[in-house]
C-alpha cells in the first residue's frame, strides 16, 4: 500500500508548465497519501541526489519533468536494491516513455492516473553503467539531437525534431557498423542504428509502434542508407509493419534481441533517451521487468 510519496520536479521543464500547477498537484497528493515530499531540482545532479537520499524511504517516486529529468532520476533509481514504485508526471516537450505507458500529457489528468496506481513491471535497457527506458541510438539519430537548438525546441516542440531529421537525412555519412547478437550479426556500412524499448520518439510512434515494454526484448533497427522514401515511412510510423524480419528490403533491417554488442568506425556518439554519455563501442542488454511503474490508458 502506498503511503509515502516523493515528487522530484524540474520547475523549468516545458515552459514551467508543471511549476505553474505545483500547488494544485501538491494539494491533490496530500489528499490521497499520508506523507508527501516535494523536491525541486535547481541544477544538474539534484535529481540523482534526491533519489539517493529519499527513494528507499518512500513507496512511490514521481519524476516530474521532461525526458531529461526522467532519465536522470531513473538512472539513479535502477541500481537501488529497494526500489519504490516509479511514475512519470510529464512536463517536457516530447515525454516519450510516458506516452508509451499511456500517461496523459495533461499534468492534472496524468496525476489522477498516478493516483489510480495501475502498475506494471517494465523492462530497462542497460549499456555499460548507464540505463535507458526508451531508446539507444547512433548515427543520424544522435546528430539530430546534437544539432537541436534548445530555444527552437521550446518554441516548435516536436516539429523541430523532424525538421532536423529531414535536413540531416541528406547530409549524413555512413559509418562501418559491426553488430553481434544471438539472433543476428551485421558487418557493413550503416547510417542509423536504433535499439528500442519504448514505442515513441520525438513525441510520435515512429520506429517501433508495436513495442512491448514487458517482453524482455529490444526492437532493433538498422538503416543502411537514410533515403527520403524511408524517412517518409519512418514519419508515418510504419517501418516495423513494412519490414518484418528483413523480408522486404535489405536497406532496412529489423530484428529483436535481449543483448547486443556494437562497434563502429569511426567512433559514434551515443544518444541514450536523448542524452549523450559516451561513444561506441558498447554492449547493450535488457534488465527484464526491472522497474515497477505506473501506467495509464494503454492500447
Amino acid at each position: 500500500m502506498v503511503k509515502k510519496v516523493a515528487l522530484i520536479i524540474n520547475p523549468n521543464a516545458g515552459k514551467q508548465k508543471l511549476a505553474q500547477q505545483l500547488d494544485k498537484i501538491q494539494s491533490r497528493l496530500t489528499e490521497i497519501f499520508e506523507e508527501v515530499t516535494i523536491l525541486q531540482t535547481k541544477k544538474e545532479g539534484d535529481g540523482e541526489r534526491f533519489v539517493e537520499k529519499h527513494a528507499e524511504e518512500v513507496d512511490l517516486l514521481i519524476a516530474g519533468g521532461g525526458d531529461g529529468t526522467v532519465f536522470e532520476i531513473m538512472n539513479a533509481l535502477v541500481p537501488l536494491k529497494n526500489r519504490p514504485v516509479f511514475a512519470i508526471l510529464p512536463g517536457g516537450t516530447c515525454n516519450d516513455f510516458s506516452r508509451t505507458l499511456g500517461i496523459s500529457q495533461k499534468p492534472i489528468e496524468a496525476l489522477e492516473q498516478i493516483i489510480m496506481q495501475k502498475r506494471m513491471q517494465v523492462d530497462v535497457g542497460k549499456y555499460e553503467e548507464n540505463y535507458f527506458l526508451n531508446f539507444w541510438g547512433i548515427g543520424i539519430i544522435s546528430k539530430v539531437a546534437e544539432e537541436m537548438d534548445e530555444a527552437n525546441k521550446q518554441v516548435f516542440g516536436r516539429v523541430s525534431y523532424y525538421l532536423n531529421t529531414s535536413r540531416l537525412a541528406f547530409q549524413n555519412e555512413a559509418f562501418a557498423l559491426k553488430l553481434h547478437s544471438e539472433e543476428f550479426d551485421y558487418d557493413e556500412k550503416a547510417e542509423l542504428l536504433v535499439v528500442g524499448n519504448g514505442s515513441f520518439l520525438g513525441g510520435i510512434q515512429s520506429f517501433f509502434p508495436n513495442a512491448d515494454v514487458q517482453d524482455g526484448k529490444f526492437d532493433v533497427l538498422i538503416v543502411k542508407e537514410a533515403k527520403l522514401k524511408y524517412l517518409k515511412k519512418w514519419l508515418e510510423a510504419k517501418i516495423q509493419d513494412d519490414y518484418p524480419e528483413n523480408e522486404k528490403d535489405d536497406d532496412i533491417i529489423y530484428f529483436r534481441t535481449n543483448r547486443l554488442e556494437v562497434s563502429t568506425s569511426p567512433e559514434q556518439n551515443i544518444d541514450c533517451d536523448g542524452e549523450f554519455l559516451n561513444k561506441t563501442p558498447a554492449t547493450i542488454e535488457v534488465l527484464p521487468k526491472h522497474l515497477d511503474m505506473i501506467y495509464g490508458e494503454m492500447e
